[in-house]
């Protein structure tokens, strides 16, 4: 069997979300989820119910979001007197043009990380980007020095897939992601820090996307100890006014928390990696 690491992104971005990830982690859907601390519905109490779920074994690693879009804020104040986040599209110009103040980054990243420690007491068990801004020129450099000075036992995921040319090229996004990963993935290793071996899970967010189509291609040829994304959530009135992404969530919890789904992992020889 391989396993692979089942990850849901955004928790923290509303209640329903939170929600739906809760329940996906006890029926065993899901062995991974990355912390939103700069969002909304991150409060005390919904890090307390999703740590619960260790209390008597390990079923789920939680991991660090880095957040740097709108219409998220920022936490740090030497970030903010910057200014504050922008739109995802400003924020891939700004990192490419490096006009970013590369000790805000490093501030801003150290503060969602303490956040991370104030909420669970302990560091996370890996770090990853709110779409992918860990990649990004200067950000990955803050992302990958905060990691290696505060969190060093934490892996950090890559997004690289490693499949063929002509499969990349299909998927636009994977195949932007996996040229970011490819730089990403050996300055993470010249610091002597872990990532996973590859990755899947991208797809258009049209309302269209059949979640339960697309699943088994993101296991095709997928590697031991890969992680694979996924977004699933209830919406609520709070995710509609932070995200665009919102009826897809409930598609792909349907798809997560169905007989299907155990199935076609069993049907390619998959399984969810234990949690340590």
């Amino acid at each position: 069997m391989r396993l692979i690491w089942l990850c849901a992104d955004d928790y923290g971005i509303s209640a329903g979300v939170n929600l739906a990830i809760r329940d996906l982690v006890v029926r065993g859907r899901l062995n991974a989820t990355s912390v939103m601390v700069v969002a909304p519905a991150c409060q005390r109490s919904e890090a307390l119910a999703l740590d619960a779920l260790n209390s008597t074994a390990p079923r789920v690693a939680i991991g660090l979001h880095v957040t740097l879009t709108a219409p998220f804020r920022p936490l740090s104040r030497n970030f903010r007197a910057h200014g504050e986040f922008m739109p995802l599209g400003a924020t891939v110009r700004h990192a490419f043009l490096h006009r970013f103040d590369q000790s805000s980054l490093v501030a801003e990243l150290e503060a969602q990380l303490n956040g991370f420690r104030e909420l669970f007491g302990r560091a996370p068990d890996y770090i990853d980007g709110h779409h992918h801004v860990h990649l990004l020129p200067q950000v990955r450099d803050a992302v990958l020095t905060v990691t290696k000075q505060r969190a060093s036992n934490a892996w950090i995921r890559q997004c690289g897939r490693g499949a063929p040319l002509i499969r990349k090229i299909a998927d636009y996004k994977g195949f932007f992601l996996d040229l970011l990963s490819r730089d990403f993935q050996r300055r993470a290793w010249a610091a002597g820090l872990r990532t996973n071996p590859a990755f899947a899970g991208t797809y258009a967010f049209h309302d269209d996307a059949d979640f339960a189509r697309l699943f088994p291609r993101f296991l095709d040829r997928l590697g031991d100890g890969s992680v694979v994304m996924c977004h699933p959530g209830f919406v609520d009135a709070q995710l509609q006014r932070l995200d665009p992404l919102t009826t897809l969530r409930e598609h792909e919890y349907a798809f997560l928390a169905g007989d299907s789904f155990a199935e076609m992992l069993a049907a390619h020889g998959v399984a969810l990696h234990p949690v340590a």
